[in-house]
């Protein structure tokens, strides 16, 4: 491979970090839709990454971000963690993998590997062996804030006297 000076090799990193979240930048997500029609953000939202290590490969088109992974995408109210991050840009496809966790609008999704289609819209998520997904969604109350009760009828009286055994 080749043989880099330090400032060399800082400048490489800051520069496929730039092109990781420029790249990232036209992704559109969405984890938990309101209804069917999938939101369309307005061109070139950003989509920031923080991680520990970034890599892109431009013969490939992906991206890969390693390491304590932190992503905010403001345009969706997206936000999320996860130990790795990769953007495959020629599938519009984001694959993020290692104790994921997703928050949009409240709704929150745990998994230990989560598949985001950006053409549909829709996270496929899976878990550990032996383990499960979770969802939390706010669910919006119709109209009354607090259910309200159903009028019961009062019981009949019980019948108090027992009846004679015949021996």
């Amino acid at each position: 491979m080749f043989d880099l000076s330090l400032f060399d090799k800082k400048n490489t990193l800051r520069t496929l970090g730039c092109t990781l979240a420029v790249i990232m930048g036209i992704l559109t997500l969405k984890t938990i839709p309101r209804n069917v029609q999938a939101q369309t953000p307005a061109p070139n939202s950003p989509l920031t990454v923080r991680s520990d290590i970034q890599e892109a490969n431009s013969e490939t088109g992906v991206v890969t971000a390693r390491g304590n992974v932190q992503f905010f995408y403001p345009a969706r109210q997206i936000q999320g963690t996860s130990a790795q991050a990769q953007y495959f840009s020629r599938e519009r496809r984001l694959v993020l993998t290692g104790d994921v966790y997703v928050l949009q609008e409240g709704n929150s999704m745990r998994a230990e590997t989560m598949t985001y289609l950006i053409d549909e819209g829709r996270f496929i998520a899976t878990p550990e062996s032996a383990q499960q997904v979770e969802s939390i969604y706010l669910v919006t109350e119709n109209g009354n804030s607090s259910p309200q009760p159903t009028p019961v009828s009062p019981a009949p009286p019980l019948d108090t006297t027992l009846p004679t055994p015949d021996f």
